[in-house]
């Protein structure tokens, strides 16, 4: 199975390309897609969207998962990331791709096996369970692959 995983945002889309190959995760693509600042919202969702949709067509992805809202004390950053949100479960539904959302903490279980686990945790059992991972990246592109390695662990 194939998994397109995304950790959503406006201004940087975390995504990761995995598949479970021989037991073992396979990371076949990650990373962040940046937006524009001085872009309006509408013109940084649709550039999202544009570039989520060439990764949907060139990887097939089986599966699409995403992270939950997160929801901070800002209600204007967490409107938008819910806009965010929205065009990929719109494309990945588009594209046929079943879709899985996972919370933060289901991800830290899965990962880590402790729900409490700070990002250092995380991205240390990252280096054990994903031999291909990237070396420098931003924290988005990590926690895609993060949602990548939770949806193949709960993938039956």
């Amino acid at each position: 199975m194939r998994v397109l995983a995304v950790d959503p945002g406006y201004d940087r889309l975390g995504v990761a390309v995995m598949e479970k190959v021989s037991g073992k995760e396979h990371l076949i693509h990650s990373e962040c897609v940046l937006t524009d600042k001085k872009d309006t919202l509408p013109e940084r969702i649709g550039e999202l969207g544009s570039a989520l949709e060439v990764l949907i067509k060139k990887y097939k992805p089986d599966l699409v998962a995403i992270e939950t809202l997160f929801f901070n004390k800002n209600l204007k950053t967490a409107v938008a990331v819910a806009e965010a949100r929205g065009v990929v479960i719109y494309l990945a539904r588009k594209h046929k791709a079943e879709v899985r959302e996972f919370g933060p903490q289901e991800i830290k279980v899965a990962v880590t096996g402790y729900g409490m686990s700070d990002k250092r945790a995380v991205m240390n059992m990252l280096m054990r369970l994903v031999p291909d991972l990237p070396e420098t990246a931003l924290d988005d592109e990590y926690d895609a692959i993060a949602v990548a390695v939770t949806a193949l662990a709960h993938h039956r």
